[in-house]
């Protein structure tokens, strides 16, 4: 059998900017950022503008220990931003954009930042305004898009750098404020590694990568890692709008993702493309042959839809901002494998599940455990330790999910998301796994809601299908029962909106539904517990259309 070439290319290295200097030196003529008008930096230019970059902020002050928060948008100029602050061995403390002062004041007190860095007034916001207003009063620099001049004396006069750099990564806690987890170089790049090498990310040498998520999320450094670690471009815009599918059919994009709502909205975009053009062989993006992602859950109808309506591959992963890849698929896997499940574990970081202190078996589901190169650190507030990690080291992911035997993990949801009705737990993405398979349903939410008689009711919330009439309750409800669902979980209340609200890489706000919907107590048309009838849980391999 011949030797697999692909892993034999990648570049490895201890250290972000041992990385960046190593790819600059191997393909340094390659491009490595292109903007939306098609301006290319390639990877020896990022290694020079990032040093540049990194001259002018050591003359503000920032030096290796620095801790700097960011708030800036996906940009080529952000990317270099990054690389300099490695360059100078700072710990870096990216901010999403979305994040307004009561959250960025609680992130940048968090992360104890001492400079911010924003982009000035950028998409009607004055982010350098509200950075000077925070109570915590870090030095604010303004990040324009320039790369600026330096003199080979001031180059000369930077820092060595470090081995490792460290960083801060925000996830929501339990108040809805960001807490910080703490990773550093070695962490995030066995988490890059891990995505590039198992999920096959820039094998082909056509290949063009896309960036149109935040690049302040966790997997903005990844994918800038595994840019260097493979040795491909990628397309940056600075936000996903009705513009950005032809940016990506112009600049011939072959990768693209970031989560589940990016493959949908690309999906609805292909829709309406193949309408117009009066065919459904009319590819919107016919260049593109994969989507990898993360963040949230990928139902398999999804899966299905994109394949057969755009010619594209969904290889799904799993990972969350404390251990940025647990799972990566590959999309060598087989459609079964894809469709059904999220990936393996990556090299070096180990799975388990479990229920309460009991390891359990392939095939039983419990909550998700993790440990390995990838888990960060523990959290800025050690006092969030304790109950994150158990006592023999694994880290408590929050998700329930189950070991398949072909070595697979398959999530089926967060712990904290269950609804328990009348004592019965119901898992959301059971049902949202098959409500997306109703023709009239483009995205949808399952959440839980209180109900004085039965502890909670279920709740579907429903964005439609364009021209597509809106579904009544006995409609979804007997949808559902048509596709074997046990009546206990049938929802008592449908919501219609016009989107879903979500957070910053996309994940429905299922917090906000809850708070929307909470003072809705409708008698329901339908109950769902007329009948005592049972039923096995619904495979999620029911989902091809």
């Amino acid at each position: 059998m011949t030797a697999d070439p692909f892993p034999g290319r990648l570049l490895r290295a201890e250290s972000f900017w041992e990385l960046v200097t190593a790819r600059a030196a191997a393909t340094g003529d390659a491009p490595m950022l292109i903007d939306a008008s098609g301006r290319v930096v390639s990877f020896r230019e990022f290694n020079d503008y990032s040093e540049r970059m990194a001259v002018t902020l050591a003359a503000q002050g920032v030096g290796p220990g620095s801790r700097v928060a960011w708030q800036l948008p996906t940009r080529v100029s952000t990317v270099i931003v990054m690389g300099a602050l490695a360059r100078l061995s700072a710990v870096q403390a990216p901010v999403i954009p979305i994040y307004r002062e009561r959250e960025t004041s609680a992130a940048v007190a968090t992360a104890g930042a001492e400079f911010m860095l924003v982009p000035g007034t950028w998409r009607g916001f004055d982010y350098a305004a509200m950075a000077a207003g925070l109570p915590t009063a870090p030095k604010v620099i303004v990040v324009g898009e320039p790369a600026p001049p330096a003199s080979a004396a001031a180059l000369a006069s930077l820092p060595a750098p470090a081995a490792s750099a460290e960083w801060v990564y925000f996830t929501s806690g339990s108040s809805g404020l960001p807490k910080g987890a703490r990773h550093t170089d070695a962490t995030l790049l066995a988490a890059a590694y891990g995505w590039t090498s198992q999920g096959r990310v820039g094998e082909f040498p056509d290949d063009v990568g896309s960036m149109a998520f935040p690049v302040a999320h966790v997997g903005g450094i990844l994918y800038v890692m595994a840019q260097l670690i493979s040795g491909f471009p990628a397309v940056l815009v600075e936000s996903f709008d009705a513009a950005t599918v032809e940016v990506f059919r112009r600049l011939g994009v072959t990768m693209s993702g970031g989560s589940t709502v990016f493959y949908t909205a690309l999906l609805a975009a292909q829709r309406a493309f193949a309408s117009a053009a009066s065919s459904t062989e009319a590819r919107v993006l016919p260049s593109l042959r994969v989507l990898k992602g993360g963040g949230a859950p990928c139902p398999p109808g999804v899966f299905w839809a994109v394949r057969e309506e755009m010619g594209v591959t969904v290889a799904h992963d799993y990972g969350m901002t404390e251990v940025p890849m647990i799972c990566v698929a590959s999309p060598l896997d087989t459609d079964e494998q894809l469709a059904n499940s999220d990936g393996r574990p990556i090299p070096g970081v180990e799975v388990r599940i479990v229920d309460d202190t009991v390891v359990l078996p392939a095939g039983v589901d419990g909550e998700i455990q993790v440990r390995g190169a990838a888990v960060c650190h523990g959290y800025t507030d050690p006092s969030l330790d304790a109950s994150a990690f158990t006592p023999d080291g694994w880290f408590r992911t929050g998700d329930r999910g189950r070991l398949r035997p072909d070595g697979h993990v398959e999530v089926t949801g967060r712990t904290k998301d269950l609804i328990i009705r009348k004592g019965e737990k119901i898992a959301p993405l059971e049902l949202e796994t098959l409500l997306i398979q109703h023709p009239a349903v483009a995205e949808v939410a399952v959440i839980g809601l209180p109900d004085t008689e039965r502890g909670e009711r279920v709740c579907a919330v429903l964005t439609l299908r364009p021209g597509a009439v809106a579904p009544s309750l006995a409609e979804i409800t007997a949808f559902l029962r048509g596709v074997g669902l046990m009546p206990q979980k049938l929802p008592e209340q449908v919501e219609i909106v016009s989107e879903l609200p979500r957070t910053g890489l996309g994940k429905v706000a299922k917090l906000a539904l809850r708070e929307k919907f909470s003072g809705s107590r409708r008698r329901p048309a339908v109950s769902a517990t007329t009948s005592s009838g049972c039923s096995t849980r619904t495979p999620r391999n029911t989902g091809r259309p």
